[in-house]
């Protein structure tokens, strides 16, 4: 393997530790020892490929949020032509992709506000991807009315991520059709006459 092909293998191989690591014990609990424990690299090969542990997962985070997206973008895109049929597709895809490997779910809405500061903009990026797929794909048909869609858009991300928090801490989890069904539920209503 060249040297290029030798580091990104080690970047794969610390993102897999961190993707196992920041969702159990956690991203504060992780340090750069047992990432690379895991990975089975050195410590030094650490820091050629990422500046630290809020780097990595930064990496991880963003990578997270853009399969996420092409999941969502998919099933939208292969959706009935209503705002109901995309809004429900959407809001479906979202949840069911997120909730398919618990370690996702737990780093895209837990981890990632444990992290800190450090998070800040991935997560505004995040936002800021899901509010514009809601908003070109989901309002941008006919029967929307005049409500501020922008504002809407984030009420229904804030409203799936607690949802979804919920699902990470509970005990016993509600099951996956319960949440999405009362997501589209919360979205419905929010265009009753």
């Amino acid at each position: 393997m060249s040297a290029e092909e030798r580091l990104t293998e080690r970047r794969e191989r610390l993102i897999s530790a961190a993707y196992t690591l920041y969702a159990n014990p956690g991203f504060p609990e992780t340090t750069i020892e047992r990432l690379c424990a895991l990975a089975r690299i050195s410590n030094r090969a650490f820091y050629e490929c990422f500046s630290g542990r809020d780097e990595l997962m930064q990496a991880l985070h963003d990578r997270c949020v853009d399969e996420t997206l092409t999941a969502v973008a998919k099933s939208i895109e292969q959706a009935p032509g209503t705002l109901m049929g995309r809004a429900a597709a959407g809001i479906s895809a979202y949840i069911t992709f997120v909730t398919d490997d618990r370690r996702r779910a737990r780093i895209m809405h837990l981890e990632v506000r444990r992290a800190g500061d450090c998070l800040t903009t991935s997560r505004q990026r995040a936002v800021r991807a899901f509010t514009q797929i809601i908003e070109t794909s989901v309002f941008d048909l006919p029967e929307t009315i005049g409500t501020n869609r922008h504002l809407l858009a984030l009420c229904m991300i804030g409203a799936i991520q607690e949802l979804l928090i919920e699902w990470v801490l509970a005990d016993d989890p509600p099951p996956i059709e319960a949440l999405i069904d009362t997501a589209v539920h919360v979205f419905y209503r929010s265009f009753a006459p």
